[in-house]
């Protein structure tokens, strides 16, 4: 049988990532260098982090490709290049990503966002390309505690009119996906299907939407 958090994976759809739903946390300063970055006001920024922490969902919010091992060729068309986890690039995309920073660095309207597992002089990769990836800004992307995914959870369900017992955030951070994007959208999920039983959000109902969910009978 499959858990709650493989269920919510397969039954949850979370909203497109932006820079609008990306819970800022300690990243207030990440969030104005990619705006800045869409207002052509920087033009390289690197981020780093671990696991879970958003960088994807940020890279994902400027609205481009940015498949890991996908290296763009250079289009004096296009305006914003993304690359995300370039600490796994093998060694022909970091001669690619090589030339790409250095043709964006040519170009006064071309911006580059770049993602990895540590910072630019800490990566596995040429010193010529980590040089590069420094050219600019560069930032840790700090994870969210509990505590505090626990408070922007409230504060999601309190946008909503519903407050949102303490033990079920607990549940729900012990038993589902741990990224805010799909916790936000449990939490709409879970606040249609009390108000359609006409039940109070409590642990139990939250097993019961798991359960009808995998039934299909979830809203």
């Amino acid at each position: 049988m499959s858990s709650p958090r493989q269920l919510t994976l397969d039954l949850i759809k979370p909203a497109k990532p932006s820079l609008a739903n990306f819970v800022v946390g300690r990243n207030a300063e990440v969030i104005a260098a990619l705006s800045a970055i869409t207002r052509g006001k920087e033009r390289f920024v690197y981020l780093w982090g671990e696991p879970g922490a958003g960088r994807s969902h940020l890279l994902q919010s400027l609205g481009v490709d940015s498949d890991q091992g996908e290296i763009s060729a250079f289009d004096p068309r296009r305006h914003v290049y993304a690359v995300d986890d370039v600490d796994r690039c093998s060694e022909s995309q970091q001669q690619q990503l090589f030339v790409l920073l250095n043709e964006i660095r040519a170009d006064d309207a071309a911006r580059f966002v770049g993602t990895g597992n540590a910072a630019p002089m800490h990566l596995n990769l040429r010193d010529d390309v980590r040089t590069r990836l420094a050219w600019g800004l560069v930032y840790q992307v700090q994870a969210l505690s509990d505590a505090e995914k626990a408070q922007a959870l409230s504060a999601h369900a309190a946008s909503r009119g519903v407050t949102l017992p303490d033990d079920v955030i607990d549940y729900l951070l012990t038993h589902m996906p741990r990224d805010m994007r799909t916790l936000v959208a449990i939490v709409d999920a879970l606040d249609n299907f009390a108000i359609s039983t006409q039940k109070v959000m409590t642990v139990p109902l939250v097993r019961l939407w798991a359960s009808d969910a995998a039934a299909g009978l979830a809203p």
